[in-house]
């Protein structure tokens, strides 16, 4: 590998888990550098608000690490923290795609 492989942010509800990882394999597999949302699980999970807070502020600072950002979006869903962080990606002149192009 003589260039520097393309950075990838996932973007998209962490309900999509699965999808989440099954695009992380192929982008990884395809020479990609993939950063992604760390799962915490749902409600029960143990986070507070401010922790989710910082975890939001921490994944639009891996959006500043990446040269394009993949919206994982099944059956074209997406949320209010993944349309903030598309805004994000926009406006700092990030690339974005979307994993289905039945968004909404």
């Amino acid at each position: 590998m003589t260039e520097r492989p393309e950075i990838v942010c996932l973007c998209g509800s962490l309900r999509f888990s699965a999808e989440m990882r099954a695009a992380n394999r192929e982008l990884t597999l395809a020479g990609a550098i993939v950063l992604a949302p760390g799962e915490l699980g749902g409600p029960e999970d143990g986070i507070s608000e401010e922790q989710r807070a910082l975890l939001g502020e921490l994944h639009l600072r891996k959006i500043d690490l990446a040269d394009r950002i993949v919206v994982v979006n099944p059956g074209g869903y997406i949320g209010e923290s993944t349309s903030r962080e598309i805004d994000y990606a926009r406006a700092s002149g990030t690339a974005v795609s979307f994993l289905h192009s039945d968004r909404g």
